[in-house]
């Protein structure tokens, strides 16, 4: 059996299989992405609220003052950068299409997507692939803090491997039937089993298959 299978299926076993479901329109998406930057789940789903009640449309986001932004996703942490972020990625989505309508991508080339995503500043690979995962249901892989720890220790990817290179060789390696489970669970195995500083080897259900765990034996 292929090794990232075999990995898919531990995961599996220890965490349930994942199952598609959308999540959010494309630009609620990527809003909700820049918000769950450095902070927890709770905190940027409140942040997430706080906003869209104190501005019922996003061309109100896009107009709005960045304080009153900022004081809106306050809850969310990081609040002054980010809504500078989230402010200047509506406008320059508006100047680039004169509307904040991202239907279109529904019927769009997830690398198509991805390429027009891209060129805006403060959007990387894993934002763009949440989008296109969590709103649209596309076998594209986001590889966040948690994903790219246990990835280097399990081996899948190389120590000095890039962030943005991960991204790479990670959606090369996992099949497309696969992807949406694997990153719920990858991330849910990162929180509560491989944390960065005392990862609990001793009751990983991936430890067979993984070179840090190797090396602590050898």
């Amino acid at each position: 059996m292929d090794r990232i299978v075999r990995i898919c299926e531990l995961l599996n076993t220890a965490y349930g299989i994942q199952e598609f479901s959308p999540h959010n329109p494309p630009l609620d998406e990527l809003v909700l992405t820049i918000l769950s930057q450095n902070t927890t789940a709770a905190n940027c789903h409140q942040a997430f609220a706080s906003l869209r009640e104190r501005f019922p449309t996003w061309d109100d986001v896009r107009i709005a003052d960045e304080g009153e932004i900022a004081r809106a996703i306050h809850s969310g942490g990081l609040s002054r950068i980010k809504s500078v972020r989230i402010k200047n990625i509506l406008q320059e989505i508006h100047k680039t299409q004169g509307n904040l309508d991202l239907s279109w991508f529904e019927k769009t080339e997830s690398k198509t997507i991805s390429s027009y995503l891209l060129r805006f500043d403060g959007i990387g690979p894993k934002t763009a692939a949440c989008v296109m995962l969590f709103s649209l249901g596309r076998p594209v892989l986001p590889v966040d803090t948690h994903i790219f720890r246990v990835s280097k220790r399990l081996g899948l990817i190389g120590a000095r491997i890039s962030a943005e290179k991960a991204h790479e060789m990670l959606q090369a390696i996992v099949p497309n039937e696969l992807i949406y489970s694997f990153h719920i669970n990858m991330v849910l195995h990162g929180r509560q089993v491989c944390n960065s500083r005392m990862p609990l080897c001793g009751i990983c259900i991936l430890k067979e298959e993984c070179d840090y765990f190797a090396q602590l034996r050898a």
